[in-house]
């Protein structure tokens, strides 16, 4: 099966993911979209540690990215079959997610659903 990876975009045009990409260094950059690489090549069947779902999110994943000392997640989702949506991404500094960001990408999914009913 083919995959493919897609940026949301914001009302206003914004590309949370991609203005996200844009801020790390170029190193980093490099690995993180080596991950979103994979997502796309191996789908669903990729697993951990590159991805993981999020607990009582039923349809929210994280890709999980880790450049030498630092972590960094992108929030995601399957709208269509065969389809990856990227939400929003952000570099971790606690070993708990921080709740905030899941709230963000939550928001990012429902705006998504409302526009394209």
């Amino acid at each position: 099966m083919k995959w493919k990876v897609e940026f949301y975009r914001k009302e206003n045009g914004e590309e949370p993911v991609k203005e996200f990409l844009l801020s790390l260094p170029e190193k980093h950059r490099a690995k993180a979209v080596r991950e979103i690489d994979l997502l796309e090549e191996f789908g669903t069947n990729l697993k951990e540690p590159h991805v993981k779902h999020i607990k009582g999110h039923k349809n929210l994943w994280e890709l999980r990215i880790k450049f030498a000392g630092d972590i960094s997640r992108i929030f995601y989702f399957m709208p269509i079959n065969d389809t990856f949506l990227l939400l929003s991404g952000f570099v971790k500094k606690t070993e708990k997610t921080p709740q905030g960001e899941i709230d963000k990408a939550l928001h990012y999914m429902e705006d998504y659903a409302r526009r394209t009913k």
